[in-house]
């Protein structure tokens, strides 16, 4: 079991509570998306996941791949997410 779960924020976090349900949810989808397709180690990478007015920011440990950075992509896109494109990604 995995225990140093990343940080989930989000801005006007404390006015719209949903924003961190939201993420929680993206979380979950995207650590399933890896598990699915084999990635190991994918949990570990990333240690932040933010909502900005809509836009995701993920904040990595170390240099995601392309396919890492379209687990975001395709959560946040989902009805899951923000139903966007917006996915930014820091290192």
């Amino acid at each position: 079991m995995f225990l140093d779960h990343p940080t989930i924020t989000a801005t006007n976090s404390f006015t719209e509570p949903d924003r961190i349900e939201r993420l929680t949810r993206v979380y979950g989808y995207v650590v399933a998306l890896a598990d699915l397709a084999g990635v190991e180690g994918f949990i570990e990478k990333f240690t932040q996941i933010h909502d900005h007015k809509g836009t995701l920011i993920v904040f990595w440990n170390d240099l995601p791949n392309e396919i890492e950075k379209q687990f975001f992509a395709q959560a946040w896109a989902s009805k899951i997410g923000d139903g966007s494109s917006n996915v930014e990604h820091e290192i």
